[in-house]
């Protein structure tokens, strides 16, 4: 159906997925008192965050939690009503780090691996001594003179030494983010770090003097909900008109006067659009509005990833699971990026007597892994688990989740590549970009840059 003969719907704005972003953007256009469209491919809203009940047990197969430290994700679940819902994850808190297939833990008084405390760094065995004399030497490397972007690992290099990038960045920094730790950008996802470099020099010294004087929170710093993470979609969907949400009508082209055209044949126009689709859609959807825009959205990468939930008797696993899980560096060639003890985490995640684990496989180490069958995917994630965690038998039940070119890798250059993107979109009225392959990956960047976006929209509008 051409646009011509298509029936247009007319609504202020137009928004591209109904994953978060977009449900995020809409509900603060709503808020805005904006009329708007969801489109959304799939047939259902979420994206990459999905929950579901099996058996006794609750699996996430995408993302598992909020971060508390960043608030626009706590304060979205506030105005929805859900809040109280909120579950923190169950104590100890600890994450542990594979070496020579044994688990460490990660030292206590870290920020993000790197110590604020000596004594538990000392008495670690994640690193040698040579490893940590060179860590504890970060405090006399001078800080970088040249204002310029770098990778993770060349950062990390740099001020700590090699076995800190493979022990520490490769697989925590990089592999939150599926990613390769010589290409990811430093300054796009840990700009703490450089601001620390460049303001007191030695990392080691500034978070140490930082170090807070009341107790952390007892809860930790990570929250879900008893059902999963989808609540919050659920949530998100429920507090939107029902007929303003299009499922299984995902936009096929976008034209200016910004007229989408949807791949069920319907036609919408709106005196602005949103687009949250991944870079790479995006750049499909933008081409002939502006070919240099999809050029630099196109040169945005992503990885593939799956997750791999598999369930036990609880006796049947030697291993305490006493924390969250653990990661596993490149180096130790085991198949998979990391193990979540999803049972041992959060709360009403599966029955006493019962484990419930998440192995995730794929990402820049592993670009083929999604070529693998499912069954395929559970006999890597096996052969990983059973020695570390004493496994004996088979799963009482497995889930395999894949996420393909889901996971957005904002590379060495990826700020100099959204000020060219914030230049041409200047160059167009009423389009906006937002979404994770932008300018930020986790939820509650995702949440808040949307909803800052929805309100540039409106503002926009209102002009």
């Amino acid at each position: 159906m051409n646009a011509e003969a298509a029936v247009t719907e007319v609504v202020d704005t137009v928004v591209v997925g109904g994953g978060i972003a977009g449900l995020s953007a809409a509900f603060e256009l709503q808020k805005q008192g904006r009329s708007f469209v969801v489109l959304e491919r799939a047939v259902r809203t979420g994206g990459v965050i999905l929950s579901e009940p099996v058996g006794g047990f609750v699996v996430d197969g995408g993302p598992d939690s909020i971060l508390t430290q960043k608030p626009d994700g706590i304060a979205l679940c506030k105005e929805l009503g859900i809040a109280d819902r909120l579950v923190p994850t169950k104590p100890p808190r600890l994450a542990y780090i594979q070496r020579d297939g044994r688990l460490h833990a990660l030292p206590a008084g870290s920020v993000l691996g790197i110590p604020t405390s000596f004594g538990p760094f000392l008495r670690t065995r994640l690193f040698s001594w040579a490893g940590k004399a060179r860590m504890g030497a970060e405090m006399f490397v001078p800080a970088a003179t040249a204002d310029r972007d770098e990778s993770i690992g060349a950062f990390m290099r740099r001020r700590f030494g090699d076995e800190a990038v493979t022990y520490l960045a490769e697989p925590l920094l990089a592999g939150i983010h599926a990613g390769d730790v010589d290409r990811l950008s430093i300054r796009a996802l840990f700009p703490r770090f450089v601001d620390t470099e460049r303001k007191h020099g030695s990392l080691l010294r500034a978070f140490r003097r930082q170090r807070p004087t009341t107790p952390a929170s007892p809860d930790g710093v990570f929250r879900s909900f008893p059902g999963g993470l989808s609540e919050l979609v659920n949530a998100l969907t429920a507090a939107l008109p029902r007929a303003s949400i299009r499922l299984a009508a995902g936009a096929a082209r976008i034209s200016r006067g910004w007229h989408v055209q949807t791949t069920d044949g319907a036609s919408y126009t709106g005196r602005a659009v949103i687009v949250t689709s991944p870079a790479y859609v995006s750049a499909d959807l933008l081409r002939d509005v502006d070919a240099d825009l999809a050029r630099l959205c196109n040169e945005i990468p992503y990885a593939s990833s799956g997750t791999v939930a598999l369930a036990f008797p609880r006796a049947a696993v030697a291993h305490p699971l006493a924390g969250s899980g653990f990661v596993v560096p490149r180096v130790e060639r085991t198949g998979i990026m990391a193990a979540s003890w999803l049972s041992s985490k959060w709360p009403h995640r599966a029955p006493d007597d019962q484990v419930l684990m998440r192995a995730f496989v794929g990402g820049a180490r592993d670009p083929d892994a999604l070529n693998k069958r499912d069954d395929e995917l559970v006999a890597v994630s096996m052969a990983a688990l059973r020695p570390v965690l004493g496994i004996r038998g088979e799963p009482t039940f497995t889930r395999v989740y894949r996420f393909e070119r889901r996971s957005a890798q904002h590379e060495v250059g990826h700020l100099d590549r959204m000020a060219s993107i914030e230049r041409r979109l200047a160059a167009h009225d009423g389009l906006f970009l937002t979404g994770s392959g932008f300018r930020g990956v986790g939820i509650p960047d995702c949440v808040a840059d949307a909803r800052a976006t929805a309100r540039k929209v409106a503002a926009w509008l209102t002009a």
